[in-house]
């Protein structure tokens, strides 16, 4: 585990599953870190996990409230001085769910969440990247595999995946002159608490139900990592990482 501190990180989503994955492996090697989530506990929980309070930072945040994303900056920035790296992680679904049945509540969640939630990280990252010395850093958006193809039943989150690419692209263009590098992670069937079911069989594309493989959660915090620590200079803007065998690629 890395002693001298590097860089200054916000992971949203970081209380569990791939949030706190990536939490970890920044910590582990010696970032500071502050986790975002809904409930300080799973938050604080990893900071302990990561072996570094000293460097961790729990901020409870919800990333639908603007205000509370600019909370969330301000008080990184308020105990380290600056943001480097910014994991734009937080996403929520609406499972199996046939399009006509989405409510007008839940298709606006998955939006607010999903979407907005993203652009408000971008934003606040971009406001205080701008602003401070030495300028600029790093932001990587979670678009999915979803960013690419659907799944069965499942517009509401592969629409805001989608849309997340487009926020990647724009914000990869207009970050250039102020030394942002802006890039995207797109991850297929990861272990979490929201994937396991995939191990015991899902909806394919053919109208089947079949079990998929998983792969560690901790790959994916490694390929945030590898993205994280790029110098300035070079960026991953698409960055695909998946269970070798899942259903992905071929026809459906």
């Amino acid at each position: 585990m890395a002693s001298n501190p590097k860089g200054v990180a916000i992971v949203t989503g970081g209380g569990t599953g791939i949030g706190k994955a990536a939490a970890l492996a920044l910590l582990q090697d010696g970032w500071r870190v502050a986790v975002a989530g809904r409930r300080k506990e799973p938050l604080e929980a990893v900071i302990a996990e990561g072996g570094a309070r000293e460097r961790g930072l729990a901020v409870p945040t919800d990333v639908t409230d603007p205000k509370q994303v600019r909370a969330l900056f301000d008080a990184t920035v308020a105990k380290w001085g600056r943001v480097d790296f910014v994991f734009n992680n937080a996403g929520m679904g609406l499972g199996q769910t046939l399009l006509e049945d989405i409510g007008d509540d839940d298709w606006k969640k998955v939006v607010d969440t999903n979407l907005n939630g993203v652009f408000y990280g971008i934003r606040e990252a971009f406001r205080v990247m701008k602003a401070q010395q030495p300028m600029g850093g790093r932001i990587v958006n979670n678009g999915s595999i979803s960013a690419h193809a659907p799944r069965p039943n499942s517009i509401a989150y592969t629409s805001t995946k989608h849309a997340v690419t487009g926020l990647t692209k724009t914000a990869s263009l207009d970050g250039r002159k102020y030394d942002i590098a802006v890039g995207q992670i797109d991850i297929g069937n990861a272990m979490t608490d929201l994937a396991s079911r995939m191990a015991k069989g899902v909806p394919q594309a053919n109208g089947t139900i079949a079990p998929e493989p998983l792969m560690d959660a901790a790959i994916v915090g490694q390929s945030v990592l590898y993205m994280a620590n790029l110098p300035l200079e070079a960026n991953v803007l698409f960055h695909t990482v998946m269970a070798t065998k899942m259903p992905f690629v071929g026809r459906g």
